[in-house]
Formats: C-alpha cells, sequence, structure tokens
C-alpha cells in the first residue's frame, strides 16, 4: 500500500502504519463476522428513513473543472481522462 500510495516512509514509520493497518483489517473482520438475523434498517441518527422522514434530495448540479487537465497531468495512470486507481487487496501486509 506504501508504493501504491507513493509514501516516503523510514522502516519504523512503515512498520507502525503496517501495524496500523493490519490492526484496522483485523477490526473489520471481525465486525464481518458477526451474524446478522435481521435486515436493519438504514437510520440517521436514530431515526429511521420513512417516506414521511426521509432527507431531502438535491439536483445534481454539473460544474466544470477549469484545472482537469492540470489534475490529470498529476495522475499516475489515466485512461480516457478517468483517473485509474489500482486495485488495493483487503489482506495482511507484510
Amino acid at each position: 500500500m506504501v508504493r501504491l500510495a507513493a509514501f516516503e516512509l523510514e522502516v519504523d514509520e512503515a512498520a507502525y502504519l503496517r501495524d496500523e493497518l493490519n490492526s484496522q483489517l483485523k477490526s473489520i473482520r471481525e465486525l464481518e463476522a458477526i451474524e446478522v438475523d435481521e435486515v436493519i434498517p438504514i437510520t440517521s441518527h436514530g431515526v429511521p428513513y420513512t417516506e414521511a422522514i426521509s432527507l431531502p434530495l438535491r439536483e445534481d448540479e454539473i460544474e466544470p473543472c477549469e484545472e482537469a487537465d492540470d489534475i490529470l497531468k498529476q495522475a499516475p495512470e489515466v485512461d480516457d481522462r478517468y483517473i485509474v486507481s489500482p486495485d488495493i487487496p483487503h489482506e495482511e501486509l507484510e
């Protein structure tokens, strides 16, 4: 992951980051292992969404980005003006 993000880290910083990320992955695995018998409804701050109580939708507004070419120039890989991001595996780091 460090190579993918192009971080320059000292050996001890890389070891610390690896341990932290592995700890987070372990926590995610523990949460995924929890069996849920029923479908839990989506809520916002404990208030269930219903037709009567729901967040107001907003219209999508397309705004051109004047710096798009500058942003694309900085990307390591571009395909048809889209930034290509690497697939990051969800496994422990060595």
